[in-house]
């Protein structure tokens, strides 16, 4: 991890244009956690993709693929349209390691820790699972009040500081954020919410952690009106299901697209629901590979393409949710387009139910 700042302070003084590193907060064992932000100057009012890696210790070809990002981003955002086409209207945000204090004691003691390092029952146990430490459905499901557990949820949503100050910041930042990717091993998933509700979507109404609120959907500014809305859920699987095939294109790798809940397990309070459920449009969780012979012990010749592999993934989900919200400069009007180009300002809506 002493690594991984180095990293980080290297990669912004030479790409000093570009990157910036910001203070996000404290671990419990007071390491400074720190975001990096991927922007080209610009005077438009840019939207937020947010990207984090590293929430349970053992997963480590999960920090290691944030670093492969940023590092493809910056080798290859003057060559590849893609990429600056994307960057002109997006800003990207990425947290290389959430759990630092984890992901040490993962490399100096205990190959297999997963959880952060808070102590417990006066220090008798130590350790609370960070992805069920979030205030969505907390310690409802898939969770553990023992902290000797695994998949202990900690004594309170957000009790961590970890959680804490990425959860702080993510909401103050939420009306902007466009795209929620947390990144874990290993299952070779694209996972979408929710993984503490097996309801599957439906066209008229979508379930949400929150009773208060209905359906999230896409709304079309310009009528006003209900009629093309379209409910996200519906929506992130879409988008997810290309990003899966464009995985697949690079070396054939598999990965299996769902909801949590329907294709994996349950669980509660994990991040990716709660982004969702503020009001995060997409939202998703990576895990990547393999299918368990390693396991998390992923062999090095490995590394490379799994990121090679996942880059095409997202790339393919930013480019998505950039093409969708940014239209391309003017919009040629035939009468069959009409109606589709008025509306292209699109907002996002809870719906009352």
């Amino acid at each position: 991890s002493g690594e991984i700042y180095q990293w980080m302070t290297q990669i912004q003084k030479s790409n000093s244009e570009l990157v910036t590193q910001h203070y996000l907060g404290k671990t419990i064992e007071n390491r400074t956690m720190y975001y990096l932000q991927i922007s080209q100057p610009s005077d438009k009012t840019k939207k937020i993709i947010w990207m984090d890696c590293g929430i349970h210790a053992r997963e480590w070809i999960s920090p290691a693929f944030c670093q492969w990002f940023v590092k493809e981003i910056l080798q290859n955002y003057k060559s590849d349209p893609k990429i600056s086409r994307f960057l002109k209207n997006l800003d990207l945000y990425i947290l290389p390691v959430l759990n630092i204090d984890g992901y040490i004691y993962s490399w100096e003691k205990d190959r297999l820790w997963r959880k952060n390092r808070s102590p417990h029952m006066n220090g008798t146990c130590y350790g609370t699972d960070l992805n069920r430490n979030f205030n969505s459905s907390w310690g409802s499901i898939g969770v553990s009040y023992n902290c000797s557990s695994e998949i202990f949820c900690g004594s309170g949503p957000e009790s961590e500081p970890e959680t804490r100050a990425m959860a702080q910041f993510i909401e103050r930042k939420k009306s902007d954020i466009l795209c929620y990717l947390t990144i874990h091993s290993y299952g070779q998933y694209i996972l979408t919410p929710y993984g503490s509700t097996t309801k599957p979507p439906s066209n008229s109404e979508e379930l949400v952690g929150d009773k208060n609120f209905g359906p999230l959907k896409i709304i079309a500014k310009c009528t006003g009106t209900d009629n093309n809305a379209v409910p996200i859920l519906n929506l992130q699987m879409r988008v997810a299901k290309k990003a899966s095939a464009a995985l697949m294109g690079k070396y054939g790798t598999r990965y299996e697209v769902g909801s949590t809940s329907l294709i994996l397990y349950s669980n509660s309070g994990s991040s990716r629901d709660w982004a969702h459920m503020i009001g995060i449009p997409f939202s998703y969780t990576f895990e990547l590979r393999d299918k368990g012979s390693h396991g998390f012990v992923l062999p090095p010749d490995q590394i490379q393409p799994t990121c090679e592999e996942t880059m095409l993934a997202v790339t393919t989900i930013i480019d998505y949710i950039d093409q969708k919200y940014f239209p391309g400069g003017a919009v040629m009007l035939t009468s069959g387009s009409l109606g589709l180009s008025l509306c292209l300002s699109v907002v996002l809506t809870w719906t009352v139910s």
